[in-house]
């Protein structure tokens, strides 16, 4: 049975799919072929690395998206605070035939990133696109928040973006792209984290600024907000707190590193050429309620 008609069985029958693996398309998986949609692009990936502490056999956004972007033709380089991981990402791409490098830096340390965009822009020849895919939370309520902890996740998720875009501008060629990488948090308090939900909220505020200032030369900036994600960090999560993604999902699963990496691919490409300024969700449309108990 072909997935459309597939599909279309599932909503006439209006109740959860029996096979909610029948969801997990090729893409999903990061088991298509490249299309050459960002061939002779070149774009730095903030956050490229990932966490592996929880399974390392699960690939995360910011390495998804780093691997969807070289095979679709992109000179990528990968910067993290944690360069080692880095370094894994950069080393897979090139293993797959395309071309990468790792720079280490801490979006907190506005030093960092001025060396982390000069080094890419050198190393790259340009730059014609960006993704910011850093961030933290601290598994604070309000009730636990103080001025210091409220600040430390300030600094990351959304004072390090601004470093970011702000330092980028200059180097960006007419026509690039900027991608920040928010949450569903950003729309619902159910994460009991409120530094995090408004960190990631206050992201799309600061996107919509970084696009209007980069409309004169046609430079685009556009939000991705990821529901719950089997990641490196979504599993992480999951370990502290069970009851995450306990609730009924959109088909009976949360989405993988890809799901969040094509829809990258998509605003990064020149596909995406009058989408500026937008928030897309991508979480199977479970904050609309789609998702059957």
């Amino acid at each position: 049975m072909n997935s459309v008609t597939q599909s279309d069985s599932n909503s006439e029958r209006g109740s959860r799919p029996e096979a909610p693996e029948a969801q997990l398309f090729a893409p999903s998986l990061g088991a298509d072929i490249g299309r050459g949609r960002l061939a002779g692009r070149r774009v730095l990936v903030v956050g490229a690395g990932q966490r592996s502490s929880v399974d390392n056999n699960v690939v995360g956004n910011g390495r998804a998206m780093s691997l969807l972007f070289a095979r679709e033709g992109a000179q990528v380089a990968c910067a993290d605070k944690m360069l080692a991981s880095a370094r894994e990402t950069a080393q897979a791409i090139e293993g797959a035939g395309g071309r990468a490098f790792a720079i280490e830096a801490d979006v907190v340390a506005e030093s960092e990133v001025i060396e982390m965009v000069r080094s890419a822009a050198a190393g790259l020849d340009g730059l014609d696109g960006i993704v910011i895919n850093v961030g933290i939370g601290n598994g604070k309520s309000l009730s636990d928040l103080t001025a210091e902890n409220w600040d430390e996740v300030m600094n990351v998720n959304l004072r390090g973006h601004m470093l970011v875009a702000k330092y980028a501008m200059g180097a960006l060629q007419p026509g690039a792209s900027i991608v920040f990488i928010s949450s569903v948090a950003s729309r619902s308090p159910m994460s009991r984290q409120p530094a995090y939900e408004a960190s990631k909220a206050a992201l799309i505020a600061l996107c919509r600024a970084v696009a209007l200032e980069g409309q004169p030369r046609g430079i685009r900036a556009n939000v991705l907000s990821p529901g719950l994600m089997d990641t490196p960090m979504g599993r992480e999560a999951s370990a502290k707190r069970p009851n995450r993604a306990a609730r009924a999902l959109p088909f009976g699963r949360q989405g993988t590193g890809w799901e969040v990496a094509y829809p990258a691919l998509f605003l990064m490409s020149h596909d995406a050429s009058y989408v500026n300024a937008l928030d897309l969700v991508v979480d199977g449309g479970l904050t609309n309620g789609v998702a059957l108990g």
